[in-house]
């Protein structure tokens, strides 16, 4: 840090989702919580949080501007830097038009930074505009927002405490979301509700679990399906529910009576007795609700099953029931609501409603582009191609899922490259012009936590040397860039987004003050909504479909062990973190069966590998991962996954030509 923070100036914690309230302790040299905070009601942080002003080297911070020269990354002034960027991106307007731009936001950046972001996109001409917030959770917030109408979650932390039983799918709250957890759901399960926890691996959520069911993975909605079959076989259907708020059950329910129990059981791994257990308390319970996390992420079917079993047992529009995606980074809800998405606008709002458009355009002054752009991995992809130019906030494309090599080679190729960031990262590598951004707490704005409460960012340090506040940044270009009125006072942007923004309409940045206001927030209420959905779901509708799922599991292959990854909850290198500081643990965990097939002793180096790359690690056999997969660390396993690898070779590094690939 540059300076020490202002002490005891209250903000939001950007480690994670949850949106804890901090303050910086002179005293301590550290962060601390504030009692009677929106969420961490009695003041606590997390270790991630306590070590919120921790996360930078400064000696790695970028502090001016630079752009390439001969070859080479070079000092430059700021007038010279947007030159550049203002000669380049007109030039490829004018050459390729507006959709040879690509823009990728961050979720770690703040509502009003990307509001303006997607805001200078559009009004360039393209909808080319995304944050890998989308992407973390797209199969579920795509199910939740065709059926319910929003992909946010259906109730708030508070009223989740309500709840007779959980149903944790995919997701590690107790140690992603630990505040969360602690303050929520580890009291109501203390007083009698039940906690089932669905996951290959078994880790700190599995130590409260009543029940843990381990599918092989690509089985998880195979195994809901099942849930579903006995609550239909067991008279345990909402029939009131069912019969007054959704279509298609009967379709639905023939499609579950199809499959058969006791071969899906066995090719999911899973016993059926335990099966019948856990349906029978979620059929029986008078509040259920269902936490998610990018565990569920392989495809459509396991949302779109999870769905099916609230409709079918009535546990939406209530407390302590629903559907609540429990996210990871600290505003990929906020990103998403603000319209850093290529098909939608503020408010998840489609850009093919041509009313949506003309009442943005009477805000901006400029129509959007009437069709959806393309989104992050397919704007990737098109690098060098139909793609031209790209900005680049505060996110790092060059490790991705779709292989380093392969984006390397589409970030060379581009005509520019514009990365704007607090350190160096393998993205800026490549970069034309890289501007020196602002972390967290040298910025103001708002952001939005998981449960959809919106709450205000403090700045309490200024950014070192030539480094400028983003929202600034972003204004100067597009003053530069479009003959459109850009503000970088965070909130007037705020007050422009409530007119584009129905779902914020009636928040302010007075009524937001040391606390939240939840959205939607209806203009003129004295409030936003806690429990989505309880008269009509959100799209307006009164009924949400049934959707039948597939009736049967992939079948197993030999490509190798399943490789399962997590741990990405606030890590990474952007506008917000830096180096790691999460105390994440690099080690590969595998079950000690497989381990022996490997000739793999607890402690052994290992070489991990597949068709995208390999990586040296330390083995360490354990029973909480179900034979026939492994486990990493997102961060350790990024060399890995690219192109949607999911299996892995081991062997044992035992030969000097395996040292390089140490991580």
């Amino acid at each position: 840090m540059s300076q020490e923070p202002a002490d005891g100036v209250q903000s939001v914690c950007p480690r994670c989702s949850v949106g804890c309230s901090l303050r910086y302790d002179a005293n301590a040299g550290r962060a601390r919580g504030i009692s009677g905070a929106p969420v961490n009601r009695r003041g606590e942080l997390c270790p991630k949080g306590i070590g919120a002003f921790d996360v930078f080297d400064p000696d790695d911070r970028l502090t001016e501007p630079l752009v390439r020269r001969d070859g080479d990354l070079e000092p430059a002034t700021w007038p010279d830097a947007l030159d550049r960027i203002e000669i380049a991106f007109e030039g490829i307007v004018d050459q390729h038009g507006p959709d040879a731009l690509a823009f990728l936001g961050a979720p770690h950046c703040t509502n009003e930074e990307n509001y303006t972001f997607q805001k200078l996109a559009r009004v360039l001409g393209t909808n080319n505009v995304d944050n890998r917030a989308r992407l973390c959770h797209d199969a579920s917030v795509s199910a939740m927002e065709a059926r319910l109408g929003a992909g946010g979650m259906t109730n708030s932390l508070a009223d989740i405490r309500e709840a007779d039983v959980f149903l944790v799918v995919g997701s590690n709250p107790a140690d992603q979301q630990p505040v969360a957890f602690d303050s929520f759901v580890r009291p109501a399960v203390n007083d009698g509700a039940t906690l089932v926890h669905v996951d290959p691996r078994a880790n700190a959520t599995t130590r409260l679990a009543d029940h843990h069911l381990a599918p092989r993975p690509g089985t998880d909605a195979q195994v809901i399906s099942l849930l579903a079959r006995t609550i239909l076989d067991e008279g345990l259907v909402d029939e009131g529910f069912v019969a007054d708020r959704t279509t298609g059950f009967e379709a639905f329910a023939a499609s579950v009576a199809d499959e058969d129990p006791a071969a899906i059981a066995d090719r999911a791994g899973v016993d059926l007795a335990t099966i019948r257990d856990v349906a029978r308390r979620f059929g029986r319970a008078d509040r259920a609700t269902v936490v998610t996390g990018t565990g569920i992420e392989d495809g459509p079917d396991t949302a779109e099953a999870l769905l099916n079993l609230l409709l079918l047992t009535g546990n939406l529009g209530e407390r302590g029931t629903g559907m609540n995606v429990f996210r990871g980074l600290n505003n990929e809800q906020g990103a998403s609501d603000v319209g850093a998405l290529p098909h939608r606008l503020p408010g998840g709002q489609p850009v093919t409603d041509p009313d949506v458009r003309e009442r943005v355009a009477d805000v901006w002054g400029v129509e959007p582009p009437t069709e959806p752009g393309s989104n992050e991995q397919d704007l990737v992809r098109g690098f060098g191609d139909g793609i031209r130019g790209a900005f680049v906030l505060g996110e790092n494309p060059a490790v991705t899922k779709l292989g380093t090599e392969r984006v390397a080679r589409g970030l060379e190729s581009l005509d520019f490259l514009l990365v704007q960031d607090v350190t160096h990262t393998e993205t800026t590598a490549h970069a034309d012009v890289v501007l020196p951004a602002s972390a967290w707490s040298e910025k103001s704005g708002t952001v939005t936590n998981l449960d959809r409460q919106v709450q205000r960012m403090r700045t309490l340090e200024s950014p070192p040397g030539e480094a400028r506040d983003d929202l600034a940044v972003l204004c100067a270009l597009g003053d530069r860039l479009t003959d459109v009125a850009f503000d970088d006072d965070p909130e007037r942007v705020f007050e422009e987004m409530t007119t584009v923004n129905p779902r914020y309409a009636g928040m302010s940045y007075e009524g937001i003050g040391t606390g939240g206001q939840r959205w939607p927030f209806d203009e003129g209420a004295d409030e936003g909504t806690a429990v989505l959905h309880r008269e009509r779901f959100l799209n307006s509708e009164q009924r949400a479909p049934f959707v039948p799922t597939a009736a049967t599991a992939d079948e197993a292959t030999d490509d190798g062990l399943v490789l399962l990854t997590g741990g990405r909850s606030g890590d990474t290198t952007n506008t917000t973190m830096g180096r790691d500081g999460d105390g994440h643990d690099d080690t590969l965990a595998i079950h000690p069966t497989d381990a022996d097939e490997n000739g793999l002793a607890d402690g052994d180096r290992a070489v991990v590998e597949n068709a995208n790359g390999a990586i040296e690690t330390t083995v360490r056999r354990t029973e909480s991962v179900r034979e026939g997969c492994v486990y990493l660390h997102a961060r350790a396993a990024d060399p890995l996954v690219g192109e949607g690898q999911t299996h892995v070779e081991l062997r044992p590094a035992t030969t000097a030509a395996d040292r390089p690939l140490n991580d």
